[in-house]
């Protein structure tokens, strides 16, 4: 038996896995909901959505996805506030960037009202999944892949949009270390580095495992020429402060135009904090380091919001961070933003959404 939500085809699990749950111990990204939202390209025109029980997908083995790879995806998070409203953070950004990304891989654009009313309906039928608890949320992974069959190398003619949520805890815990990257690149000019294409992420796993194996946690990504300019931080925008300038690169053909980025931007201008928007040589940061006006680097990203860095390194050297404790940008500016997506202040900016 289904039901409609926001014009959405409700078909409900016949049985809940949320009391198998431990909603005070979640690791990030391994537990799902009950339901997903479905919807399929056929015949040249995307089908109607429906949610539908969380349940595993049937490929044909000559799927193009798995011999061309065109596929994307995004990242948002839904939170409960204290009165139990639930709120999403910019998601029509999320929506026009998964079509930015769509476009480039020559997949179909989805219709706004798929995604949008598609997202809240899923997010009213498993709103139980949404975590209270500081620090969590409902991870939303949206995604689009090729399931259309064929060996032939050209775009396929059926698609699939999927969006499945994972209530979720805290993506980073504490700080890393990072590895400058000297030999290796994320994307390159005119490429795809700025869709959120997943052959992005599977080309960062080996250099990223070589800097684990350094001691290191993550890479910071330089250009695909000189490896002279910091570009990425692993699978997130990077922050440098120098004195108190917060300094970052702009976006291009190979740097994601990154939700959070463009948040950290206007609000540390609305705090009036100085922020450069530049490329940034390696060689700066390394100087930058010795001198001692390198005050702090992070990650941001939409699963860490801000990730501090403690230290990195370069040429065989390693530079600390200094311990920052009144005085931090990344402290400061995760809880401005982490308190406007939870509700907990006003949003002079418009970023917040109720699901109604």
């Amino acid at each position: 038996m289904s039901t409609i939500i926001h014009d959405i085809e409700v078909l409900k699990a016949k049985t809940s896995k949320i009391s198998e749950i431990d909603f005070n111990n979640l690791k990030f990204g391994h537990v799902f909901s009950d339901h997903m939202l479905e919807c399929d390209f056929k015949n040249g025109e995307w089908e109607a959505p429906k949610v539908v029980p969380y349940q595993p997908i049937t490929l044909d083995p000559s799927a193009k996805i798995f011999h061309y790879g065109q596929s994307v995806f995004e990242g948002m998070k839904a939170y409960k506030d204290a009165d139990g409203k639930v709120w999403l953070f910019r998601p029509l950004d999320n929506f026009k960037r998964l079509n930015i990304s769509s476009k480039r891989l020559a997949i179909p654009e989805l219709p706004e009202n798929y995604f949008m009313d598609g997202l809240k309906a899923l997010l009213k039928v498993d709103e139980d999944w949404i975590p209270e608890k500081e620090g969590s949320s409902l991870y939303i992974r949206p995604f689009v892949f090729a399931s259309g069959n064929g060996f032939h190398a050209s775009p396929a003619d059926e698609y699939k949009f999927i969006i499945c949520t994972a209530p979720s805890g805290a993506y980073f815990s504490g700080e890393v270390k990072v590895l400058i990257e000297e030999k290796y690149s994320r994307s390159a000019n005119g490429g795809v580095g700025f869709a959120k294409a997943g052959g992005n992420y599977a080309g960062q796993f080996y250099p990223t495992q070589l800097a684990v194996e350094k001691g290191y946690q993550q890479v910071i990504w330089t250009d695909d020429t000189s490896h002279e300019y910091i570009e990425e931080a692993g699978a997130m925008n990077i922050f440098v402060r120098i004195d108190d300038t917060l300094v970052t690169a702009p976006t291009s053909d190979r740097i994601l135009d990154g939700i959070t980025r463009k948040s950290i931007i206007e609000l540390a201008k609305s705090e009036n904090i100085p922020v450069e928007v530049r490329k940034l040589s390696v060689k700066e940061v390394v100087e930058a380091a010795q001198n001692g006006s390198l005050k702090e680097m992070f990650g941001a990203g939409t699963a860490a919001v801000i990730s501090p860095i403690s230290g990195f390194g370069y040429k065989d050297n390693d530079y600390e961070l200094p311990k920052l404790t009144d005085d931090s940008y990344a402290s400061f500016l995760k809880k401005r933003i982490t308190d406007i997506q939870t509700n907990k202040v006003e949003d002079p900016f418009g970023w917040r959404m109720e699901v109604k």
